[in-house]
């Protein structure tokens, strides 16, 4: 029963969503009154045929995480949010686990900032979303999946990026990392999802073992700092990173910006044209 009722809520709400409302250009063609289904699919950041069988009943067990991207893709309210994890079969999320939530009133912060490359991660470095200006800047992450997702793992397992670091800055940067996923450890000892992380962690990363069997406190740094993306079409782009805490939901947001009318102002500006233009065609 509540596999069906899960499909026909989210069927339900995704027809109540008008798109401009969450950043989907409408055409003057449309028929759908709310999202069409690869459109919630590519907010929520899986597949429309998954979304298809979720609807349809056909998919019965969708992980916390999915439901999780799909009421924060459907703006969903947090009483409206709790029911979709019921319906999924899941517990509403709690204190004692790693939130994951977007507040309409961040969300609202992140539209204003719907031309600048932002991205949003919990306390366990997971993605949370990256908008098409991050993706044009830094490569699409539409695709990662599982530890593809954890900012953690990307840099312990020296995975290709386009932010450039010298040897001692990407230790560093391993460093500051790891030690903060232990300090989330610490304020979520009875998250299941972030003990496997870190299991999974330490036994596919000799890097990352090192790191959390040291237990050293993180390199001093700033939340500010600049960082250099090599581009493949337009070069190097020197920006400024800042990294915001909502304390509240425990979310890290990395804004990358450059002084205006610079050199590297102008190829951040073409970067995203290139990399987001298919997308307004």
């Amino acid at each position: 029963m509540e596999t069906w009722e899960f499909g026909r809520t989210l069927r339900r709400w995704r027809d109540r969503v008008a798109p401009e409302a969450v950043g989907v250009q409408a055409g003057r063609r449309r028929r759908a009154t709310g999202l069409r289904r690869e459109e919630l699919a590519g907010l929520a950041g899986i597949s429309a045929d998954y979304l298809t069988r979720l609807e349809q009943g056909r998919a019965t067990a969708p992980s916390a995480q999915v439901v999780e991207s799909l009421a924060r893709a459907l703006r969903l309210s947090d009483t409206e949010r709790d029911l979709l994890h019921r319906l999924a079969g899941h517990a509403a999320p709690g204190p004692d686990l790693v939130p994951s939530r977007v507040a309409p009133s961040v969300q609202r912060l992140l539209d204003r900032l719907s031309h600048t490359p932002v991205v949003v991660y919990d306390a366990s470095w997971t993605l949370v979303l990256a908008n098409e200006p991050y993706n044009a800047l830094m490569g699409e992450t539409t695709a990662w999946r599982g530890l593809e997702r954890n900012a953690v793992w990307r840099n312990v397992a020296r995975l290709p990026s386009r932010v450039v670091h010298t040897p001692q800055e990407q230790a560093e940067h391993e460093a500051r990392l790891v030690a903060d996923l232990r300090l989330t450890a610490s304020r979520y000892p009875a998250d299941r999802t972030l003990r496997r992380l870190i299991a999974d962690l330490t036994a596919s990363s000799p890097r990352f073992a090192e790191l959390w069997d040291a237990g050293t406190p993180p390199p001093s740094t700033d939340t500010s700092r600049q960082k250099t993306v090599a581009h493949p079409a337009v070069g190097p782009i020197t920006l400024d990173c800042d990294t915001l805490f909502v304390a509240l939901d425990d979310l890290r947001i990395t804004v990358y910006t450059a002084e205006p009318g610079t050199e590297d102002a102008d190829r951040l500006a073409l970067a995203i044209v290139l990399g987001t233009q298919s997308l307004q065609l």
